[in-house]
């Protein structure tokens, strides 16, 4: 448990900048410069990331559990998944009204997709990992909206044929990795037998 809370640390420290040291971080840019500054930021999360799936694998091994989630609270992960792969979309199509609206969808995928968790899964690796998650995307987005208003950001308008991207490429990212890669590479088929 201990690697994996040692890499949710370093990874999301590195995330957390502009939540709790955006004046750290500018002066840091200024003075490396922004190529440095994201070469560093890039390797400081790749090492957090790497803790992450070492550690969370370690913690699988001996599992702690903690209750027994209902059934119907993994059919209710696969509909948070799926809206958070369909935001995580919308944060990278242009112009859609789903970016156009929510201002930040990948923060908020990554909210659902954590929160989702939470529910199905009751070990306690699981609720470190994702509880993680759930609480620096929630203080990441109140920050990211923060900086919107005092820096009086307006956000594109987005267009229907934006917006139906958006949705076709995250149902069909989320399908994949729901039958797919998710039995893949991380073991657990959630709409496949054992789920």
């Amino acid at each position: 448990m201990l690697v994996l809370v040692i890499g949710l640390l370093i990874f999301l420290g590195a995330h957390s900048m502009r939540i709790f040291a955006e004046g750290w971080r500018a002066q840091t840019i200024g003075r490396l410069g922004e190529k440095p500054w994201k070469g560093l930021y890039t390797l400081v999360s790749l090492l957090g990331f790497a803790l992450i799936i070492w550690g969370y694998s370690l913690a699988r091994q001996q599992p702690v559990v903690l209750w027994q989630p209902p059934v119907m609270m993994k059919h209710l992960n696969s509909l948070f998944t799926l809206l958070a792969f369909i935001f995580l979309a919308a944060a990278y199509v242009p112009r859609n009204q789903i970016k156009a609206r929510l201002h930040h969808p990948m923060v908020l995928a990554v909210k659902l997709w954590a929160f989702g968790h939470l529910l199905a899964t009751a070990k306690l690796a699981d609720v470190v990992l994702f509880g993680a998650f759930l609480l620096w995307a929630v203080l990441d987005f109140r920050a990211a909206r923060q900086r919107d208003r005092a820096l009086g950001t307006v956000y594109a308008p987005g267009t229907l044929g934006g917006t139906l991207i958006a949705v076709v490429l995250g149902v069909v990212a989320w399908a994949a990795f729901a039958f797919w890669a998710h039995a893949a590479w991380i073991g657990v088929a959630p709409l496949g037998r054992g789920a």
